[in-house]
């Protein structure tokens, strides 16, 4: 069953890590072209829940520690990333 946990996790942090990436590539290649800080406060938004992700991915399967870690890292840096989303729906 650990096996069957461990698998799952693992799929979803890569799809989160492959989809984050690209929303956050996609944002601050707008942001480039456009200069328009929104789009570079979006990027990072979602480059820090990407993140996020993956090191609380990361410190589970391969530093070993307690899930219960991992997801705590997860969850605060995805509410940071967020702030800075809802920040970028601000900005002007």
């Amino acid at each position: 069953m650990t096996t069957q946990i461990d698998l799952t996790i693992i799929v979803a942090k890569t799809a989160i890590l492959v989809l984050g990436g690209s929303i956050t590539y996609y944002a601050l290649r707008a942001f480039e072209r456009t200069g328009d800080r929104s789009l570079r406060a979006l990027g990072i938004g979602f480059g820090v829940v990407t993140v996020g992700a993956l090191v609380g991915g990361v410190s589970h399967q391969i530093i070993g520690a307690d899930l219960a870690v991992g997801i705590a890292i997860d969850s605060l840096l995805t509410a940071a990333g967020f702030a800075v989303i809802v920040y970028s729906l601000y900005v002007e």
